[in-house]
């Protein structure tokens, strides 16, 4: 048999099969790595960020004037920054961002452990606190004050400033007559000028739901209470609340008589957590599924919370099943298995992320927590992961909770390893640079936005929610998570 003949001479088939190589295995490996990398414009952050806030001070009168369009249901969401009055650095913004975040993370683990030790007395049969010994964290204090919405209160209804909250339930605003008020941007509520207001009794089932409540003349009186010895002391009642164009009757909220805290003009608190008393379980079934769009405060713009038939996750959602911890029924927990950094799953326990049968640990998704909180041994394997994919970037030293940091002035784009969540039925909320490398001052200094807890629950904060529409679907326990859906 004849050996078989090169139709092409050798050098020419090696310079062929190097073509054919750059050709074929070249893409794949850019594909790879644009997959595993991200690009972050840092010339374009920086300038966001030497742009001051617009400060939106209006009050019911300037918003009348201005003719501002409504929307049943759809509420525009402002950030803190807007509201602040005065000329302070976006280093010192940030910063003062950062203490209300870590007060935050502290009073919710204090308020966790709180909560499953008086689970515990119950199961050992001793009798639950009487009066008001409880501290709630519904709050402001806590960091959970960085986003702002305004709704009407009563009947006419009179616009105020509300904080939104997901890991808090009683809605409660400032009342007239004040025996203690702070400072805050509209009139304060005047009760006796609604003819929707209903005081509650003290033996009333809503009045019960409270987590520290007591009686006096008026009726059912409620308490909640900060880790920073801010507090709301008032009257419960039922109140029409106005979203939009959309009025809703008989809403339990605190009426406040007595009030203590910064609360940056604020009139009160819409709790948008799980529990009986929130706003979306006493809107019933509108309030089954309701979104938000939190955008960044560097950027001027603003989201929106939406409820009812406009609220359903958009076309393109990433979701992940919504777990009940028993033992905390106010927070949104999620089935977080795994976090990968530049296309690679980090090797973690899968125990770090779950709550166990006391009702500790879990991973929630908080819109009052600004930076994601891992439990130490899961934020250390991320950072070194992301570390080691960032050798060519120069290091900066660590700012009050972040250990990671970088110098990149000069930069015009840099890349960075991407960051993502995965969830337990298989799927990945891959992140954009911008909502995990954030800059610290003017100059270049950028951070990693991940920091240890010192407690057992893990929090997805605000800042990687950051232009993602976060959809609550408690009726077919899912969270849903849309990019670019503000």
């Amino acid at each position: 048999m004849e050996a078989f003949q090169l139709a092409v001479p050798f050098k020419e088939l090696v310079l062929l099969s190097l073509v054919c190589f750059l050709l074929f295995v070249t893409p794949a490996v850019s594909a790879e790595k644009r997959a595993a990398y991200h690009s972050l414009n840092v010339a374009a952050r920086l300038q966001e960020v030497r742009s001051q806030p617009v400060h939106l001070q209006h009050t019911n009168e300037q918003e009348e004037n201005q003719n501002v369009p409504r929307h049943p249901w759809k509420l525009q969401i402002l950030h803190r920054d807007a509201l602040i009055v005065g000329n302070l650095t976006y280093q010192h913004r940030i910063i003062e961002r950062l203490k209300r975040e870590s007060r935050r993370v502290k009073a919710l683990n204090r308020r966790m452990e709180k909560k499953l030790n008086k689970g515990k007395e119950m199961m050992n049969g001793k009798s639950k606190t009487e009066g008001f010994s409880g501290v709630v964290i519904s709050g402001m204090a806590e960091g959970s004050g960085e986003y702002f919405t305004r709704i009407g209160v009563g009947t006419p209804a009179r616009e105020q400033y509300f904080v939104l909250d997901t890991g808090s339930d009683v809605v409660w605003v400032q009342c007239q007559p004040c025996n203690d008020c702070y400072d805050q941007a509209d009139p304060v509520f005047d009760p006796s000028s609604s003819a929707s207001f209903t005081s509650i009794s003290c033996g009333s089932p809503v009045c019960n739901e409270l987590d520290v409540a007591d009686c006096n003349s008026r009726g059912c009186v409620y308490q909640v209470a900060y880790g920073d010895g801010s507090y709301s002391i008032g009257s419960f009642a039922t109140e029409t609340l106005t979203f939009g164009t959309t009025a809703v009757q008989n809403v339990g909220i605190g009426c406040g008589h007595d009030n203590k805290g910064l609360f940056v003009g604020a009139g009160g608190l819409l709790g948008l957590g799980a529990g009986r008393l929130s706003f979306p379980t006493q809107l019933g079934t509108y309030g089954k599924v309701f979104s938000y769009c939190l955008v960044d405060r560097a950027s001027g713009s603003s989201g929106t919370l939406e409820f009812g038939p406009a609220s359903e996750p958009p076309a393109g959602s990433v979701f992940t099943q919504l777990l009940r911890n028993p033992q905390m029924d106010t927070f949104y927990y999620v089935s977080l298995t795994a976090i990968s950094v530049g296309g690679l799953l980090v090797s973690l326990p899968q125990s770090v992320f779950e709550f166990d049968e006391t009702g500790q640990g879990g991973v929630i998704v908080d819109s009052g927590t600004s930076v994601t909180r891992l439990q130490k041994e899961a934020y250390e394997a991320m950072r070194d992961a992301f570390v080691a994919g960032t050798t060519d970037l120069p290091r900066a030293p660590g700012i009050a909770i972040f250990d990671t940091c970088y110098d990149l002035s000069g930069h015009q784009t840099v890349s960075v390893p991407t960051v993502g969540f995965h969830f337990l039925n298989g799927v990945g909320l891959i992140l954009p640079a911008g909502n995990y490398l954030i800059p610290m001052d003017s100059k270049g200094t950028f951070c990693l936005a991940f920091a240890p807890t010192s407690g057992d629950l893990s929090i997805i904060g605000n800042i990687q929610q950051q232009h993602f529409r976060v959809s609550i679907d408690s009726e077919s326990s899912l969270v849903g998570f849309a990019p670019n859906q503000c």
